[in-house]
């Protein structure tokens, strides 16, 4: 299935939202730490953009608008960049070995008395990010 640019950036904000916040899960997965900077960059990032851009005008006054504007969207594309590639990952199909696990642990979640329909024909990165945000919303922190 293709999918435009805007439906892979709302896949992306999906996909880093579904992560779960357990330090854990860098242990195990590098999506984890990319997952971390992407939201750190939709966090922070626009509110960086425009800082940078007022405070260019008000030392450099309007002579410095056009190299502003630049810097202010630089900065304010980092966002959207972030999005896109996580996007790109969620659509993207497991990996036999993580396929494997994926589906063994929607099996057991099963068993133990729970009830998910998630993909286990071909699972995909956000499928696994939806199995691990329901597994860690149904377990206490410790």
């Amino acid at each position: 299935m293709e999918l435009n640019l805007l439906d892979i950036i709302k896949l992306g904000r999906k996909y880093i939202s579904l992560w779960p916040e357990r330090i854990e899960l860098a242990q195990y997965f590098k999506d984890y730490r990319t997952v971390q900077i992407a939201r750190f960059a939709c966090k922070y990032l626009p509110a960086m953009a425009v800082f940078v851009f007022v405070m260019q005008l008000y030392f450099g006054g309007y002579e410095l608008l056009p190299q502003a504007s630049v810097y202010g969207l630089f900065i304010l594309s980092m966002p959207v960049q972030a999005l896109v590639v996580s996007g790109v990952k969620a659509d993207k199909y497991l990996p036999p070995a993580l396929a494997s696990w994926y589906k063994e642990g929607v099996a057991k979640f099963n068993q133990n008395g729970g009830d998910i329909k998630l993909s286990v024909n071909k699972p995909r990165y956000i499928d696994l990010a939806q199995l691990l945000h329901i597994t860690y919303r149904s377990m206490p922190i410790k």
